[in-house]
């Protein structure tokens, strides 16, 4: 029996914004078994959906809100546009009936509040952080929940969002911040990792290609190992540093008082703390 039984084209997903994480999510859904017929989407480039969704009928794709027919009823709202958008979105969703949908919201800065303030207080919320490798199916999301929502619906987005990679509950928001500095801008932390070893191979004697390529594999491999193994990342990078060994001389640098710890706790918290201003 699928998950995706009680959507219907009666009370269907409404998808606010297709982009790349709205793509991502969009295509994981109808691979788990969510009918062509239980999607609405708004998008104001309808070209690539049409080209990566055909069997999405017409009626369904609309690049206003406006447009939708006021006998549309959804179940659940994903709001995937940018954040700088979505005053206009929401205007716009104050036409339909949704008094009986949960709002999912993956747009950056914007709180529960922010939504209840525009819509009502009584509207049910939930504010997903997820990350880039959701594009992938290999994301993490960290969810939280106001009073109206409901089990049923909490279990639906959770469903949802698995389509697209982990997904984890919490139930204070003010953590939100501490999420977006971990898991949300994390990735680029990690690219720019691979860009510092390619860099820096090249100095040491390396060709600029040959560098990129082994920066880039031994990142992307050593991040498959840490996902297919039980061992902690600690266990993995004691089980890699032989004493006196190359490895351990490198850790030696990375570890110490003013080594990797100390840059990336300064890299956190002002990741942190430009989340926690733009949510004002």
């Amino acid at each position: 029996m699928s998950k995706f039984e009680a959507v219907s084209s009666s009370t269907p997903i409404l998808l606010v914004g297709c982009g790349k994480m709205g793509s991502a999510m969009l295509g994981g859904w109808l691979k788990k078994g969510l009918g062509e017929d239980a999607v609405y989407i708004v998008d104001p480039y309808l070209d690539h959906i049409k080209e990566n969704f055909p069997n999405i009928p017409k009626k369904q794709l609309h690049k206003e809100i406006l447009t939708l027919s006021k006998e549309i009823h959804p179940s659940i709202i994903i709001a995937a546009v940018k954040p700088q958008m979505m005053d206009d979105a929401l205007d716009a969703l104050n036409s339909l009936d949704i008094s009986k949908s949960v709002i999912l919201s993956i747009a950056a800065g914007k709180t529960i509040s922010y939504f209840e303030d525009n819509i009502s207080r009584e509207c049910a919320v939930i504010r997903a952080m997820p990350n880039i490798p959701a594009s992938i199916g290999k994301g993490i999301t960290v969810c939280v929940a106001n009073d109206p929502v409901t089990e049923i619906q909490k279990k639906m987005c959770t469903f949802l969002l698995e389509t697209i990679g982990v997904v984890e509950w919490i139930e204070d928001e003010n953590l939100i911040d501490a999420v977006t500095a971990l898991s949300g801008s994390g990735p680029a932390y990690v690219f720019y990792l691979v860009e510092a070893m390619a860099a820096v191979g090249e100095t040491i004697g390396l060709s600029n290609e040959l560098s990129r390529k082994l920066a880039r594999q031994t990142v992307s491999g050593a991040g498959a190992l840490l996902d297919a193994s039980e061992d902690s990342a600690s266990k993995l990078r004691e089980n890699v540093t032989s004493p006196g060994g190359t490895t351990a001389a490198a850790l030696d640098v990375l570890m110490s008082d003013d080594g990797m710890v100390k840059l990336i706790r300064r890299a956190m918290l002002e990741a942190k703390r430009r989340s926690k201003e733009l949510a004002n």
